[in-house]
């Protein structure tokens, strides 16, 4: 983890080491790109092309994602390609000209939405989307206080980067902002419960400092915070004390929504939630710049009469076509049920290679996403430095995963929807590869204070 609180960074320290080409890559990169832009892994990777599961590097070798969620229905899938050109080469304009498309799109997105949310606003981004959802929020309750998790991230916007803990020292935690530790997966069916109580008392402490609950703000699967989607319903008592505290609970489904826990399309409906706003990021447009949020509409009627909101590009035509294209593959190529199916069977490798690792403990998952604990087998206690190893051992083989958590130490696996059994066994193979490659030298490479 660097200085600025990013996990699996690449050093560009490390850059004379590299390849010729990869190495003069990177110089011409940093020569004309700012330096908050990041590469991940210790030698980035080049690529030229994908297609489904898979990346190709400039050399034409494969690399298999297990962790890009924004092309939910895999890299450059035919069909969403087509409606692209299609519509692209037909109209592309902004929303304050009647199209159809844009209207089309919005009833089918609200249909897949529990009942009551039933207004869309688009955006280009997530992060867009969480400022729109936080604006929305302290205009209706006239309150400024935001509670969010501790290792929280929202997006790169003023408003979303302070409510974003996880961005690092370097981007402070706003004034009007509480965190609230993540739920403890330890305590079973009780951690509900025991987060509520949690979030009440940051309500109080808000209050204490003169600050009224504007929202609860929390993404689905708590995926910063070491991805914690157990139980299902884990989240439901919140949505209570945020409302007995006149709040509105926005549900950020950037990460967790379109199948990706695979019996239900969104992450809020596994914890039996009636959100008051929903938030969505690039996963709608398959990587294209589309987002958006949808509410209730008591929630959106005085906003909408009283703040002037545009977004020249949020809900364009050729945008609204690749949204529509991903919804017609996710339910006409069952991936909500392969990634339930699949999920399944992953979850269960991932544990049995667990087992047999010292450097691995708790293994957690829902659908297609998953965490796993790094531990320093002669101490226990979390090791980001072994997480590093794991991710850039597989990365060196051609699997690509990353690393999350407030210490960093926990492996990160979030593929592409189609991502199916045979894609989980090739890479469970390569984790046991490298693992074993691990086990054999922690001994002699890591002491108790490592990581």
């Amino acid at each position: 983890m660097d200085a600025s609180g990013m996990v699996n960074g690449f050093d560009s320290a490390g850059a004379a080491s590299l390849e010729p080409g990869l190495r003069d890559l990177v110089k011409r990169r940093e020569a004309v790109l700012a330096p908050g832009y990041r590469l991940f892994y210790d030698r980035p990777v080049s690529f030229s092309r994908a297609a489904g599961v898979y990346l190709y590097d400039d050399a034409g070798q494969p690399y298999l994602d297990a962790y890009n969620n924004v092309p939910v229905v895999g890299h450059c899938h035919p069909r969403v390609v087509a409606a692209i050109a299609r519509q692209a080469a037909t109209l592309n304009v902004h929303t304050r000209y009647l199209t159809t498309g844009v209207v089309d799109y919005a009833e089918r997105l609200l249909a897949s939405h529990d009942q009551g949310l039933d207004r869309a606003m688009f955006t280009c981004t997530g992060s867009e989307a969480n400022d729109l959802a936080l604006r929305i929020a302290r205009h209706v309750t006239g309150s400024s206080g935001v509670i969010v998790t501790a290792n929280a991230y929202h997006g790169v916007t003023a408003a979303v980067a302070e409510a974003s803990p996880s961005l690092g020292a370097g981007v402070p935690v706003g004034p009007h902002i509480a965190t609230v530790p993540a739920p403890d997966p330890s305590l079973g069916d009780d951690a509900g419960a025991a987060f509520a109580d949690q979030v009440a008392a940051a309500i109080a402490d808000l209050r204490s400092r003169g600050i009224g609950l504007a929202a609860f703000l929390a993404d689905s699967v708590l995926s910063s915070d070491g991805v914690l989607p157990d139980p299902a319903g884990l989240l439901r008592p919140t949505l209570d004390v945020v409302h007995q505290a006149s709040g509105l609970y926005i549900a950020d489904e950037v990460q967790s929504g379109f199948g990706r826990t695979g019996n239900h399309l969104w992450g809020y409906q596994r914890h039996g939630l009636a959100p008051d706003i929903v938030t969505m990021g690039k996963p709608m447009g398959n990587g294209l710049p589309i987002a958006g949020l949808v509410a209730r509409q008591p929630v959106l009627d005085d906003f909408g009469h009283k703040v002037r909101y545009f977004n020249t590009f949020g809900g364009n035509p050729v945008c609204v076509a690749a949204a529509s294209a991903v919804l017609d593959v996710i339910e006409e190529e069952g991936l909500q049920a392969n990634a339930a199916a699949t999920g399944t069977h992953l979850l269960a490798g991932l544990a049995e290679v667990a087992a047999g690792s010292s450097v691995l403990s708790s293994v957690r998952g829902v659908g297609l996403y998953f965490g796993v604990d790094v531990i320093d087998p002669l101490s226990g206690a979390p090791s980001a430095a072994l997480a590093a190893r794991i991710v850039n051992g597989l990365r060196d083989r051609r699997v690509l995963i990353s690393a999350t958590g407030p210490a960093g130490n926990i492996l990160k696996i979030r593929p592409p929807l189609p991502f199916n059994a045979g894609h989980a066994d090739e890479l469970l193979g390569v984790l046991g590869e490298v693992l074993t490659s691990v086990d054999s030298s922690v001994g002699l490479s890591m002491g108790p204070s490592a990581g």
